[in-house]
């Protein structure tokens, strides 16, 4: 393809409009939880499972679309996956019951899948030289378009209580912006076939154990990251705040944050990052777990600066230190991170319900407390109860990024001693030392 006709800004602004796309459909969902389980009569788990089926889906398309990105071109990826978003849309808007909702977001989690398996390779094929830069300003607009989405769910829902079904249409106007744009559009071949590196190649860089360890950790930074955001809204609906708003926040922070992540990437090498936001992420989650009222706004920020780096840091540094992966590897590592999403969601459902159930006191039951009369002693008990619940579900999933701080570390070291084994070896190519190897 000739490169001349490649316009760089338009595709990035119409990869920027597509993850806004994704991203929405990450917010709306999340303020629609309480709403999908009063409307249909489900449990905490069962809408849990709902929205990790849209991860499941994410998972399946990156996993596939990750090596079709080659032989469909990126292009047509984008493509699919506006497609999808209309029709993912459509199904939501008219869902029935579990079942229906289940197919809806199973198709929208694909869609948003593509875009990711599509636009990741875009990035770093169109700014090979500044990776980690792009990649971050890219998903500036993941924590943006949460952003975007939680405000319209805020204003819509919550405050001029338009019907949920009118609200997910909001999301047509972005997936139309992208589609024009993906199907106007010259794109670029990925960087592996630009660079000449063959699929055996590939395949076999994919083996390398680094690789394998960061596909693990990227499964416990995006269950951290966004097992969180999903759950917030209900977690901390009790907190004396609008927890919608808390969301928006979080977000707010972390889009600001990756603005400016080509200056710290300058000052920290990318597992210098890592373990900055391991640190900030244990600490905004035990945090959170306590705080009340405006004080919620304070633990959320610290969470936010944490969260704020894990999934485009983690794909720039596969990008960078293992290029040889190619799309195929910027690919398995969302794969990975939606994976343990999906699972982590329903987990973190099953706890909140269990640790409801275990704080009824033993003259009450559940379904007494739950529809009881405004400004009752029951409704306030419930309310105290969903608070401590919510607040015990997010000391346990803590546990995550506490392990990760270990992890970065051992990686931090591992790379250090790695730099200075290369360059020494470097030094003695320069002096003749290298036994006759230069």
């Amino acid at each position: 393809m000739n490169t001349t006709n490649i316009n760089a800004p338009k595709l990035f602004q119409a990869s920027c409009i597509a993850l806004i796309t994704t991203a929405m459909t990450f917010a709306i969902r999340g303020g629609l939880m309480e709403t999908w389980g009063n409307e249909f009569s489900l449990t905490a788990e069962q809408v849990g499972w709902v929205n990790g089926t849209a991860f499941w889906g994410f998972t399946l398309a990156m996993v596939f679309g990750g090596p079709l990105c080659d032989i469909l071109g990126m292009r047509n990826l984008l493509r699919y996956a506006f497609i999808g978003h209309l029709l993912g849309i459509g199904l939501t808007i008219m869902a029935e019951g579990y079942l229906s909702l289940f197919i809806a977001t199973l198709v929208i989690g694909i869609s948003n899948g593509l875009v990711e398996a599509a636009c990741n390779p875009l990035v770093t094929s169109l700014y090979p030289n500044e990776k980690i830069k792009y990649l971050n300003r890219f998903h500036i607009w993941f924590p943006g378009g949460i952003v975007i989405g939680g405000l319209v769910s805020y204003f819509l829902l919550d405050q001029f209580h338009i019907p949920w079904r009118f609200l997910m249409a909001t999301l047509i106007i972005p997936n139309l912006i992208y589609g024009y744009l993906a199907f106007n559009s010259a794109f670029p071949v990925s960087e592996r076939l630009s660079s000449g590196t063959s699929s055996s190649e590939m395949y076999k860089s994919l083996l390398n154990p680094l690789f394998i360890v960061m596909v693990a950790c990227m499964m416990l930074t995006a269950a951290t990251e966004l097992g969180t955001n999903q759950w917030i809204t209900a977690l901390l609906a009790n907190v004396g705040v609008p927890s919608i708003l808390l969301l928006v926040f979080i977000n707010g922070i972390m889009a600001l944050g990756r603005g400016f992540a080509g200056e710290l990437a300058h000052k920290l090498a990318p597992t210098g990052i890592l373990l900055f936001s391991a640190i900030f992420s244990t600490l905004g989650l035990v945090l959170l777990s306590y705080s009340q009222g405006y004080l919620a706004f304070f633990s959320a920020a610290v969470f936010a600066v944490g969260v704020c780096y894990f999934w485009p840091t983690m794909l720039g540094f596969v990008s960078e230190y293992l290029p040889k992966t190619g799309p195929m590897g910027l690919s398995i590592m969302g794969g990975a991170g939606m994976l343990s999403v999906s699972f982590i969601l329903p987990m973190m459902g099953k706890r909140f319900d269990n640790n409801l159930t275990g704080l009824i006191p033993e003259n009450y039951l559940l379904e007494t407390l739950k529809n009881a009369a405004k400004n009752t002693q029951e409704a306030a008990l419930w309310t105290q109860i969903n608070l401590e619940a919510g607040s015990q579900t997010l000391l346990s999933v803590a546990v995550l990024p506490l392990f990760l701080v270990f992890a970065f570390a051992c990686i931090l070291i591992f790379m250090r001693n790695k730099t200075r084994a290369d360059e020494n070896q470097e030094e003695y190519k320069i002096i003749g030392l290298d036994g006759g190897k230069s």
